[in-house]
């Protein structure tokens, strides 16, 4: 028959191999250390020998050792110092090691091949571990690479084995390509483990996508509502800050009048006064009454297109208006401080030459 190119798992026969009662092994303490000394010295020859290669040689040649090393410890504890959590945890060392030679093996392949190798490996430590903890001894099954629990090759007259091969050549439909016959019976290949592995991460990639996009879609959601709820309140603000502008500007228009009738009441006075006393006195008073009644009425006008201008300003929703300064002189409002652009400059511009009554707008603003 052909070689099995995958390596076969005969965890089938676990029933059969299960150790012996531990009343029917020897406890001798004294063998037991003298088998574990004599296993660190063949530890110690092997490891010697395989400093004279490199390379991934030379890690198979140490894994092989150390695999050696563990399987002479597992069988003295079996043989002289027997007892059960000691048998699995002896057993788990040899687990571990045969894994780690495995993995030295792979690692000489490439691409798929190596893909397969390292599959195999990794089935074959799961199964002798659960045998290990489950008290199972698959030493028997024992293949050509060493590691308990394989089957490396189709010749074999173990009834056992023999089974376990025609199930898997029977599920594969051919007897290259390896399987995993597990105490039931029940038959996996090595295809269908890498279908089904490729098919749980496809499955497992689509719901991490999903839940991407739901939570993507849930915080673009939130940041919209956040958004015009933010968007409203400016506005609300802005309005409320231009209305008491407005009224402010409305109050100190009816206090300039207030006092512009007053001093005018009082010049005229004066004036009154002064001509009883001469002609001459009656005219310079008269002139000078003139001349303080333009001069309020035209300080009046610009105080009020200086609050005119700046509440516009405030009504822009795009304008950070806080950073300018308003002075007006004669009709003519000139504009200072910083902005953030040169478009929010312009904007300012705009705005204050929206303002009836304002005759020019000259522009001193900075942007940062």
């Amino acid at each position: 028959m052909k070689t099995l190119l995958a390596t076969l798992l005969a965890t089938a026969a676990g029933a059969t191999f299960a150790a012996a009662p531990t009343a029917a092994l020897n406890h001798d303490p004294a063998t037991y250390r003298n088998v574990n000394q004599k296993a660190a010295t063949e530890y110690k020859a092997a490891t010697a020998k395989c400093d004279a290669k490199s390379g991934n040689d030379k890690d198979v040649c140490m894994a092989e050792a150390k695999a050696a090393r563990a399987r002479s410890e597992s069988d003295a504890i079996a043989k002289y110092n027997n007892s059960e959590k000691g048998r699995a945890s002896a057993r788990s060392k040899v687990a571990e090691a045969d894994y780690e030679v495995a993995k030295a093996k792979c690692d000489a392949k490439s691409g798929a091949e190596k893909d397969s190798c390292m599959d195999n490996a990794k089935s074959v430590r799961t199964a002798a571990l659960a045998d290990a903890k489950a008290g199972r001894d698959g030493s028997t099954a024992t293949g050509a690479s060493g590691s308990a629990g394989l089957i490396a090759s189709t010749d074999t007259k173990d009834p056992v084995k023999a089974a376990a091969v025609a199930k898997c050549e029977q599920a594969a439909g051919n007897s290259n390509t390896g399987c995993l016959v597990d105490s039931k019976g029940n038959v996996t290949t090595m295809a269908g483990r890498a279908e089904n592995a490729t098919e749980r991460a496809a499955d497992k990639t689509k719901d991490a996508a999903s839940t991407a996009v739901d939570k993507t879609k849930a915080v673009a959601a939130t940041v919209a509502e956040k958004t015009k709820e933010v968007a409203s309140t400016v506005v609300d603000k802005t309005k409320a800050a231009a209305s008491t502008v407005a009224q402010k500007t409305e109050n100190a228009a009816e206090n300039v009048g207030d006092k512009t009738r007053q001093v005018a009441a009082n010049a005229k006075e004066e004036s009154r006064e002064a001509a009883a006393k001469t002609d001459n006195a009656t005219d310079r008073a008269a002139d000078k009454t003139r001349d303080a009644g333009r001069t309020t009425a035209v300080a009046a006008s610009d105080t009020a297109l200086t609050t005119k201008v700046k509440a516009n300003l405030l009504a822009q929703p795009e304008l950070k208006s806080l950073g300018i300064h308003v002075e007006t002189e004669k009709g003519v409002v000139m504009l200072s401080g910083f902005v953030e652009s040169k478009a929010e400059a312009d904007k300012a511009v705009k705005a204050a030459k929206e303002v009836e009554g304002v005759s020019s707008v000259k522009s001193a603003i900075k942007v940062k």
